[in-house]
């Protein structure tokens, strides 16, 4: 799952400090216990001398059997005497046994050499807060998309319904190589919305998203050309955009002009497009437009390898304004 080192950090970091308290609170309620009840210190450690007779045993050979019959009858009675001092005290197990939040790989975040599903629940989890923090993405799903601001002629309406509908299909069966989608129209008229309803439906599938405009990382991208005290690589925004599961990159074409950004977004949509790994773009300028600004090799990838939406109708956030301003009035 693309959702890059520093999140995969984190939420290693984040069950570290879930498995040290559960083993902490534990410790102190078995301190406790010890305190209240001295025997049972002596139980436990009688049990562990036990635990070691037997391993021994194994390995001297002789007649194994009756031997470990006997440590297990000897190690059976000890806990059983530890149980009843326990509840004789007014304790439980479950004030001096860990309780972690994930039993299956006790917080560690791996089980039999794989990554547990907590792990991964908990970098969706990050991931999604992340993508919050920059963007409403609660707020722009398929059910928020209103078709009702394109009723303005029998052109624009089916137009926007089938974006809806493609849009909606495209989420619905988002894979790690699913089709690339470019999103073209003027300013206002739901791109923006519908990307993050996709980026809102794969982050649910537990895909790894990152989501921005062109100007955000081209911003990102010319600092880090020339600033180069990130040696660990967590802050390499050309690497992360190749390695997400989905890029969405947005209002291409209103970033500062710069040459180097230029190549660089060309890397990553084509480094991206050779290893089969969906983008979604949006812009506001057409495609002479773009060819202008990038070049016809830029513009040809586009062209060739993303499905076309054209956005039309009216601003909609001008339509909203003015039923606002008209409510006001009223």
């Amino acid at each position: 799952m693309g959702y890059g080192k520093r999140i995969y950090e984190e939420a290693c970091a984040e069950l570290a400090r879930r498995k040290t308290r559960a083993e902490q609170t534990a410790e102190m309620g078995l301190q406790n216990f010890y305190r209240q009840c001295p025997r049972a210190r002596e139980i436990r450690e009688e049990m562990a001398v036990n635990s070691a007779r037997a391993a021994k045993t194994v390995i001297s050979g002789g007649d194994v059997r009756r031997e470990l019959e006997k440590l297990k009858a000897t190690g059976l009675a000890l806990k059983a005497e530890f149980s009843a001092l326990l509840s004789q005290n007014g304790f439980t197990e479950r004030e001096i046994t860990p309780q972690y939040i994930c039993e299956k790989c006790r917080d560690t975040g791996f089980q039999d050499g794989r990554m547990c599903s907590c792990l991964k629940a908990l970098q969706r989890q990050m991931a999604y807060e992340k993508l919050c923090m920059d963007v409403p993405l609660s707020e722009s799903t398929f059910d928020s998309f209103s078709l009702e601001y394109y009723k303005e002629d029998e052109r624009t309406y089916p137009q926007m319904s089938n974006i809806l509908r493609v849009c909606k299909e495209y989420a619905g069966k988002f894979r790690a190589d699913s089709s690339n989608l470019f999103f073209k129209g003027g300013t206002g008229l739901g791109k923006t919305h519908l990307s993050l309803a996709i980026a809102n439906a794969a982050v649910q599938k537990g895909y790894g998203v990152i989501y921005g405009s062109a100007q955000t990382f081209a911003v990102a991208l010319e600092k880090e050309r020339f600033d180069r005290t990130d040696l660990d690589g967590t802050g390499d925004t050309n690497s992360q955009l190749i390695a997400c599961d989905l890029l969405i990159l947005d209002d291409l074409g209103m970033e500062f002009p710069s040459a180097y950004v230029n190549a660089a977004l060309y890397n990553v949509i084509d480094t991206r497009m050779l290893a089969k790994r969906p983008t979604i773009i949006s812009t506001n300028l057409t495609l002479k437009e773009l060819e202008k600004r990038y070049g016809e090799r830029f513009v040809s990838r586009i062209t060739g390898n993303y499905g076309m939406l054209e956005f039309i109708g009216s601003d909609i956030r001008r339509q909203k304004r003015m039923q606002r301003k008209n409510k006001k009035q009223l």
